[in-house]
């Protein structure tokens, strides 16, 4: 996310909230794993994987707020 603050245009800012909605639910896949594999308990993961889907949904609220700024002309902040 602090990347995407860094873009150097609003396509670019809302492509790099892209990547960071696919590292997430890459985390949530590496979470499942070791979970499966006993390296971290059920408790543990559970509470990390609805972290996960939080953030999950800000990112995919935000790309949506973006893309609809964008299409609709409005000013998007990008590197104040």
């Amino acid at each position: 996310m602090e990347e995407a603050n860094q873009g150097e245009s609003k396509k670019d800012f809302i492509h790099k909230l892209g990547i960071a909605q696919k590292e997430a639910h890459e985390t949530q896949y590496w979470l499942r794993l070791l979970t499966d594999s006993g390296y971290i308990d059920e408790i543990l993961s559970a509470s990390l994987i609805a972290d996960c889907e939080e953030l999950i949904k800000l990112i995919t609220a935000s790309i949506k707020t973006a893309k609809n700024n964008l299409n609709n002309g409005e000013c998007l902040r990008v590197n104040d």
